[in-house]
């Protein structure tokens, strides 16, 4: 039986209580019994057959219950409590079903803003054609008030794009050449054609939908924990009122005792907080991947943060390159090829570079190697090429001079990150790279600090004198530089082992090691890797830190609402029974308090819908932004 029928049988039941009202009203008794029987029977066939299905399955529901209760009335002759008994779980059912369709109403807003069609240039011709059959490699055209179908690169023109569906933030972006547009989002104003990267279900909006839907469905302990409950404490239920019925010997008082002690309210509190939670955060750019996970970040009480790309912008400058004996520009270009292969943002960041010069990249080198936490090895031109920090150079037996380290050490003091090149086993220069911090960085966790969390660590695979300079800027507790993937790992399961619960924030693919160790991954979504948004059990879309603040103050507000709705259901069970046994409670107002509560649990998961923690105003960032990267160029001559 569909919704609809549902909801139709309860109109119906419910136009017929009032019939019987009436026509009690009117002096008519005959008329009134017959119409509270038809609206028994209206209202209980739903109820009846969901019994059917759980006796079938083994299991003690709810409905059945209700069924033995209902059955009881009919045959006390109690016509007035077996209609208003079925007519109110019908009715309270529907308004549960309602209620948990808002809660989800964030995830159909998304699958709603996915775009049916797009526009694509092919052979010169501009054509409409069903997302379906788009194709990475296609030129799609996008125009003002269109939405984005595929994830790319914008190959000509320019645009303000509206990127809220994706990372919460309102505030349009100024897309251009070379920049990255993502499916889902919104042309504001403009025209771009973008060159398709990721198409379908491939694309970053695609697997948030798909990670929002997951995390919906899956539960948390608090849940399991319920449901192993419900199974128990339902046939008990049973037991206790066949017992009410020997010690009393009133049948109507062992029916209404079965009726009341239905758990609904304790089944339906913790799974309907959790999906609004859940849609919570999907709306402000946050996924967090289920109820599980939700719990374990309201009690994180230590964060480790990697530094590139999440406390930092993640994008990075050249600032200097020193040649010692090849022409600069050849430099640059074997350690661009050299970097094609790369994901990180060191090595994006040459690439970016030596494109900007217009060098000549002949395409992906013929032999290469990740080396993680290290480096890189690859083979381009005829000639290899080693580009990577101290570790990689001092593992593949080059070596680095006494003037080498110094220059490099002095680039490091003022907040660089050096990468050392080597060609053919000789060291040739070095790379100075810099990064900014996150504008938003220092008052995000300054508000974690507040909301609980006490204790902040950096680990990086940077150099110390840059690591350090950004942890006393941001006010770390404690900084640990020059680390490799297995190091954050290890480190992390130490915290672990000492009973700390830890969260660890990262982007690259040297994170997803310790993201996976930690209690709580945390990635950042739009600038991050593919295997480390995969890995995390908390996605930040808009790679912002001050959305990390509003999730951990959302999992705290979630949990909390969890035990409010705990405590209501049980206090309100506990109460009736009382009313019952005393002769205060009978059938039909307890069933109607009864699912008042389960009404009201519903009702104040709900607020989770609304919750927000005022994310950081556009001049407090600025403010932010501006005090931390000046202190930062204050430290260099």
């Amino acid at each position: 039986m569909n919704a609809k029928q549902t909801s139709f049988l309860t109109l119906i039941s419910g136009l017929l209580l009032l019939s019987a009202a009436f026509l009690y009203g009117a002096g008519w008794p005959e008329g009134q019994q017959t119409a509270l029987l038809i609206a028994t029977v209206a209202a209980g066939i739903p109820i009846v057959y969901k019994a059917y299905r759980a006796i079938l399955g083994k299991a003690f529901s709810i409905e059945l219950l209700v069924t033995i209760a209902v059955v009881g009335a009919l045959y006390l002759g109690e016509y007035v409590e077996s209609a208003a008994v079925t007519f109110l779980f019908l009715f309270g059912a529907f308004l549960e079903s309602r209620t948990l369709e808002k809660t989800r109403s964030s995830l159909k807003a998304l699958i709603d803003m996915s775009p049916l069609e797009a526009t694509v240039l092919r052979e010169g011709t501009e054509i409409r054609v069903p997302i379906e059959e788009l194709a990475e490699g296609d030129r799609v055209l996008i125009r003002s008030g269109e939405r984005v179908a595929i994830d790319g690169t914008v190959m000509e023109g320019r645009a303000s794009v509206n990127e809220s569906p994706l990372t919460g933030e309102s505030v349009p972006v100024n897309k251009m050449v070379g920049d990255q547009l993502f499916s889902g989002t919104m042309i504001d104003n403009g025209f771009v054609e973008v060159l398709a990267n990721k198409v379908g279900e491939d694309t970053v909006f695609a697997r948030m939908i798909e990670l929002v839907e997951e995390a919906q469905e899956s539960k948390s302990k608090t849940q399991r924990f319920l449901d192993r409950f419900a199974r128990v404490y339902t046939p008990s239920a049973v037991v206790l009122s066949i017992l009410v019925f020997m010690m009393t010997g009133k049948l109507d008082m062992a029916i209404t005792f079965l009726v009341i002690a239905c758990p609904g309210a304790l089944v339906i509190g913790a799974p309907v907080s959790i999906v609004s939670g859940i849609g919570n955060g999907a709306r402000h750019g946050v996924l967090v991947k289920g109820g599980e996970v939700m719990e374990t970040l309201s009690r994180i009480d230590t964060v480790v943060f990697d530094k590139t790309g999440t406390l930092t912008r993640g994008q990075p400058t050249l600032t200097e390159i020193s040649s010692f004996a090849m022409d600069t520009d050849e430099l640059l270009r074997l350690a661009a090829e050299a970097e094609t292969i790369s994901e990180h943002h060191l090595g994006l960041t040459i690439v970016k570079e030596a494109t900007r010069r217009n060098l000549l990249l002949i395409g992906k080198p013929d032999q290469a190697e990740v080396i993680k936490g290290r480096g890189i090895r690859a083979v381009t031109d005829g000639v290899t090429v080693t580009i990577g920090n101290r570790k990689l150079m001092k593992s593949e037996g080059i070596t680095v001079s006494t003037s080498a380290e110094e220059e490099a050490s002095g680039l490091e003091k003022l907040g660089n990150t050096v990468v050392f090149i080597a060609v053919d086993g000789k060291l040739e220069g070095l790379l100075a790279i810099a990064d900014e911090i996150r504008p938003e960085a220092e008052l995000a966790i300054q508000r974690l600090r507040q909301a609980g969390v006490k204790r902040f660590i950096m680990l990086t695979g940077d150099n110390r004198h840059t690591a350090e300079l950004v942890g006393r800027t941001l006010e770390m507790d404690e900084v640990y530089a020059e680390m490799l993937p297995d190091g954050k790992a290890e480190f992390i399961r130490k915290l672990k082992e000492q009973g700390h619960r830890v969260a660890m924030a990262g982007d690259g693919i040297n994170d997803a090691p310790a993201i996976a160790t930690a209690d709580i991954g945390l990635a950042m979504g739009e600038g991050g890797t593919d295997i480390a948004m995969e890995t995390a059990d908390v996605v930040l879309m808009a790679d912002r830190l001050d959305q990390f603040t509003h999730a951990y103050s959302l999992a705290k507000a979630t949990v909390r609402n969890m035990k409010q709705n705990t405590f209501l259901a049980l206090g309100t069970v506990a109460l009736l029974l009382f009313g019952v046994l005393t002769g205060q409670v009978f059938l039909a107002s307890g069933m109607f308090i009864h699912e008042l509560s389960v009404l009201l649990v519903i009702l104040n998961a709900v607020r989770l819908g609304r919750f927000n923690t005022n994310l950081l105003a556009k001049k407090g960032v600025d403010e932010d932004y501006v005090r931390g990267n000046k202190q930062l160029q204050s430290q260099r001559p």
